[in-house]
């Protein structure tokens, strides 16, 4: 090898070594950042489980004691209502959006599903109390389950929209040259084709707006009671951080930290089971 193309190749390697390095730079920081975070909300919630915090309602404002169940049920329904409204919804548009990409309406459509993604939730929030609260003069579960719903359906629109693009239109062209209607090749051919990426969307979702605060404020607004009516004020584990956090009280501020472990515990058990069969699928 001549000294030109050894010191060529030394250049190469040196720059190869320095893109490396600013690579992994960023990388080192954010792994650093999000394990400083789940290591405090791990070590400051742990200390907070125990079996009333997970079997008892919240004790009355300033009394030790008590535990979150009643914002761990909220959650639960609150996220099952959201999920019920939205997931049908955004399963019809994103079909419409990707079985008739040059229509005129579906391209409008397409400009509503990334505004409304883009929409602050406080304002989703606020519309809802208009809409929902004041006619039925009364924070509820399903007024909090409507707003959620709001922020799920565009971002489960635009997901599942990528998902229905990417079946093969081999599998839609051999069924409508077998002479199947149209809809049945939709429901019986493309729909169970795009299912696992459905699901895997719907996860998404869930882990979306599962720490949601803002909308359930002017919605369901919290309750310190055990409540399963979809009529009343109830609360959520976002909820009750908030309004544990900003108390005075040291006993609530261990109890926003537990809250918050296990909302962070919820969002991972759905996120990272998804990603590691992506991986799978992919290799």
């Amino acid at each position: 090898m001549s000294e030109e193309s050894s010191g060529l190749l030394r250049r190469r390697r040196r720059k190869n070594s320095l893109f490396t390095v600013l690579l992994a730079i960023p990388v080192i920081i954010v792994v650093f950042i999000l394990g400083h975070m789940l290591g405090k909300i791990f070590i400051n919630g742990v200390k907070a489980l125990n079996l009333d915090f997970f079997t008892k309602a919240q004790k009355p404002f300033g009394e030790p004691g008590g535990g979150i169940a009643n914002a761990i049920i909220g959650s639960v329904i609150v996220v099952l209502l959201a999920t019920v409204i939205s997931l049908p919804i955004a399963v019809l548009v994103a079909l419409y959006l990707a079985e008739n990409p040059e229509k005129r309406i579906a391209k409008t459509l397409l400009v509503v599903v990334n505004a409304l993604q883009g929409l602050p939730s406080i304002i989703i929030g606020i519309v809802i109390y208009s809409w929902m609260v004041v006619p039925m003069k009364s924070f509820s579960a399903l007024a909090g389950g409507v707003a959620l719903s709001f922020i799920m359906i565009p971002l489960l629109t635009t997901t599942i929209r990528e998902i229905f693009v990417l079946v093969p239109g081999s599998y839609r062209e051999a069924a409508l040259s077998l002479g199947v209607p149209r809809w049945r090749t939709t429901v019986g051919v493309i729909l169970p084709a795009a299912l696992p990426g459905i699901l895997n969307s719907t996860g998404l979702g869930i882990a979306r707006i599962a720490g949601e605060t803002a909308p359930l404020l002017f919605t369901a607004f919290g309750s310190p009671y055990i409540s399963t009516a979809l009529g009343k004020p109830i609360s959520t584990l976002p909820l009750i951080i908030y309004e544990y956090i900003k108390s005075p009280y040291d006993d609530w501020h261990q109890k926003a930290w537990g809250a918050a472990l296990l909302l962070v515990c919820f969002v991972l058990l759905i996120t990272v089971p998804m990603n590691l069969r992506k991986d799978r699928s992919k290799g």
